[in-house]
């Protein structure tokens, strides 16, 4: 009986034994959850913490504004106050804007470019142009906005954005082309652009290689991005819409711009650039805003000079060299900024067809190329203040030639940079201006 009793104390202490440390485990692994448990919600809050400068970045980028910035927003409040305050005394509100064409624009040699002249439009609330006014308006609401929110819109984007704006939406591009250049033209007195806006063109602004780096930024972060214009195997660097806020590298000699994308593969494939120690911008044409602004931006700093290479014709004479240097009538309000004043004509000039004898590649000038010629002579400001223009082009009327770049592959498709460009070089103070 005794024996029976020590063995059930036995199983009594195991049992108790047992229990003892089921209850140690449980208490041992509820530690160790609650531990598990404190540990993740500390890595969530340092998977926030971590997250956050990236949204803090997002929101600087939206509410950050410049120098720049501060004007154009100043700008607009402006106007909109004085259009409210008219109202308020029971009056028709106006807008008043520079008249934009060649007619009213005057050049001076000193300034460097055409400068608008003192003729304005008036644009009035009444019956017949409340839908005009409306739309202007709403066009600087919408730059307002994209300002406040470091955005930017296409012209296209913009005449799209007009489809929510009830009765006064816009019926096609134009029109709603028109209303954007007379508002750039109403704000051009600030010093204020239709980049600063922050209304862009729908292209790009040319192509670039040789010896440059561009200094970028990351758009959400504002990192510097540093690109090399040399590094672009086939192809080259495009010139974004929006420049004022890039920067440069470079110990280049000069810049040379070009009328064709023909031509300009031909010397960045050859690296031309590096033979010459320069930097080659295709224009391809009548050169962009940003095309003109980036070469104007870039040439300053740099302390370079800038030297055109157009076809022999009036047009491109007339058109794409001209505006490359002063500007043109439309934009006479803002070629303060978006002409390159300190650019010189390298060629293809009308004296080169016989020094260079490339008569069998020539062409006739059309009527077309001759009205052009004449209107240079006798309308443009800018030619009518050099002789050494109006020399070139009597000299192309009365040959009734012109010539294209591609006419230099006469003597062999490298003539162009292994002699014609060469001899110019060593012969700058020839250059037309």
């Amino acid at each position: 009986m005794a024996s029976k009793k020590k063995t059930a104390k036995k199983k009594t202490a195991k049992k108790k034994s047992t229990t003892k440390k089921a209850v140690t485990k449980k208490k041992t692994a509820g530690k160790a959850a609650t531990k598990k448990a404190t540990a993740k919600k500390a890595t969530s809050k340092k998977a926030t913490t971590k997250k956050a400068p990236a949204k803090t970045a997002k929101s600087a980028r939206k509410t950050t504004t410049g120098a720049s910035d501060k004007t154009t927003l100043g700008a607009i409040a402006d106007t909109a106050s004085r259009i409210h305050t008219t109202i308020r005394r029971q009056k028709a509100p106006e807008l008043a804007m520079p008249v934009r064409s060649l007619s009213n624009v005057r050049y001076n040699k000193k300034v460097g470019f055409f400068e608008i002249g003192k003729n304005k439009k008036i644009r009035s609330l009444t019956v017949n142009t409340v839908k005009t006014f409306a739309q202007t308006l709403k066009m600087m609401a919408l730059s307002r906005n994209l300002v406040q929110d470091n955005d930017f819109a296409t012209k296209r984007d913009a005449y799209y954005q007009s489809k929510n704006w009830g009765d006064a939406r816009f019926k096609d591009q134009p029109e709603s082309d028109t209303v954007m250049d007379d508002i750039e033209a109403m704000f051009s007195v600030d010093g204020v652009s239709r980049e600063q806006l922050r209304f862009v063109p729908d292209q790009h602004g040319g192509a670039v290689a040789g010896a440059l780096t561009v200094i970028d930024r990351d758009m959400e972060t504002g990192e510097p991005i540093e690109i090399d214009c040399t590094r672009f195997g086939s192809g080259a660097y495009s010139v974004p819409s929006w420049v004022e806020h890039l920067q440069f590298k470079t110990k280049a000699k000069f810049i040379l711009c070009i009328e064709t994308q023909g031509m300009f593969q031909r010397l960045a494939s050859h690296k031309y650039w590096q033979h010459a120690n320069c930097i080659l911008i295709s224009m391809g044409g009548v050169p962009t805003r940003a095309c003109r602004r980036f070469v104007r931006i870039l040439s300053e700093s740099a302390k370079i000079p800038v030297y055109a290479f157009t076809d022999c014709d009036p047009y491109g004479i007339a058109n794409i060299y001209r505006t490359l240097k002063v500007g043109s009538g439309n934009a006479a309000h803002i070629n303060q900024f978006f002409c390159v004043p300190n650019a010189t004509f390298m060629g293809l000039t009308p004296f080169d067809i016989q020094e260079f004898g490339l008569s069998k590649a020539t062409h006739p000038l059309g009527k077309e190329d001759i009205k052009r010629a004449n209107d240079a002579l006798k309308n443009d400001p800018f030619f009518q203040s050099y002789p050494q223009w109006q020399k070139a082009i009597k000299h192309m009327l009365k040959s009734e030639v012109r010539a294209e770049q591609q006419a230099l592959s006469l003597h062999g498709l490298n003539f162009v940079l292994e002699e014609y460009l060469p001899y110019k070089l060593k012969n700058i103070d020839k250059f037309l201006p």
